[in-house]
């Protein structure tokens, strides 16, 4: 293949790599999604990705398939290669020890106790390194993994779907269904994306739902199931307290020992949450959740859990399918109800990063601006 310049090529296999690595999409949580392609004299010997979370990385896979030894090779990774013995052996190592000659990053590591150390290790070993090729693709591409290691705490995502009137159910609550069918299914494409769903109680007791990934011929994840309770109402025969195709976790301000019990006898985990405006203490949780390791929540919570959660400035992104339907009618819930804020300049502002047609609903993808 004939390129102008080493920039064109080398954009040409990133972004090949960075193809590779959205392979791992639902399995490599909380680590980061990494391909890698290797290339030798002009042509590519060897492909590979992290597939799943604690087995071997991208550049473990990609010398792995080699058809042919990779020394003085030059290997495309969206990722700095690690420095350092976590789950596998260092990769920065492995490189070295196959004398490559070149190594291309897409994106510095964003850990600060690790970010540069690959890079140097690499230089150090007389192998050229260039960085920062298709870099905005990667951040996106990570854009989980980079905002749980800068915070230690998940990225929370709002989903939901509306009228064109900002109604989420009639005034009789008949919300099945406001979007379409493809919109549906991309919610669930978002449910084995990220790591874990939250809602609120009043969607279990409504709904009873199972909060599962269901995607026609694709091997899927459920996600963690987030139950915020303040009471402890949640049914002991509820599909989330029965059905075990996922970790259900509780977050609750009642102590009721017993309840607990009988939950924690269904491998429900139960945290008891500290308690604000009458309710559980949506600051914890998020922190909570850190500490669990879960990297990213998709809230698809009722008004009033969304509510909490906007006036917290704890939602960092927002997904919203609006149907080209007119629902109407005061007591019909809106997306957020809740208590609501007092002042216009206390309003959550938003940063529309992209509108898409999904046959006749409109989904609008926005960052919240913090």
């Amino acid at each position: 293949m004939n390129f102008n310049s080493k920039y064109t090529k080398d954009n040409y296999y990133m972004k090949k790599a960075l193809e590779l690595a959205k392979l791992g999409v639902g399995s490599v949580n909380p680590n980061p999604l990494v391909g890698c392609v290797i290339v030798k004299n002009g042509e590519i010997i060897g492909e590979g990705y992290h597939m799943k979370y604690g087995e071997a990385h991208a550049e473990v896979n990609a010398i792995n398939s080699a058809t042919e030894d990779i020394e003085g090779a030059t290997v495309y990774v969206t990722l700095e290669p690690c420095s350092h013995y976590g789950k596998t052996p260092p990769c920065v190592d492995n490189l070295i020890k196959h004398k490559v000659k070149r190594v291309v990053i897409c994106n510095v590591d964003p850990n600060p106790l690790v970010g540069g150390n690959g890079i140097k290790k690499l230089q150090d070993a007389g192998i050229k390194v260039t960085i920062g090729v298709l870099e905005e693709e990667g951040l996106k591409l990570n854009e989980v993994f980079f905002h749980y290691i800068k915070n230690n705490k998940p990225i929370v995502i709002s989903k939901t779907a509306i009228s064109m009137d900002g109604k989420i159910a009639t005034k009789h609550l008949e919300s099945q269904w406001i979007s379409n069918e493809k919109s549906r299914q991309m919610t669930h494409e978002l449910r084995n994306k990220y790591m874990a769903i939250m809602v609120g109680i009043n969607t279990v007791l409504k709904d009873n739902p199972s909060l599962t990934t269901r995607i026609d011929n694709k091997k899927t994840r459920n996600p963690i199931r987030i139950v915020i309770d303040t009471t402890l109402k949640i049914p002991i025969d509820s599909n989330l307290v029965q059905d075990q195709k996922a970790k259900t976790v509780v977050f609750t301000c009642n102590n009721d020992l017993e309840k607990i019990n009988s939950l924690k006898k269904k491998d429900v985990d139960v945290y008891i949450s500290p308690q604000k405006d009458n309710g559980v203490d949506l600051n914890f949780v998020i922190e909570k959740l850190g500490k669990l390791n879960i990297d990213s929540v998709l809230v698809e919570g009722g008004a009033t859990l969304n509510d909490s959660l906007y006036r917290n400035n704890l939602v960092d992104k927002v997904k919203i399918f609006m149907a080209p339907k007119i629902i109407g009618g005061k007591e019909a819930p809106s997306f957020v109800s809740g208590k609501g804020i007092e002042r216009l300049s206390d309003a959550t502002q938003l940063e529309i990063k992209n509108t898409t047609m999904i046959d006749n609903d409109i989904l609008i993808e926005a960052d919240v601006v913090k």
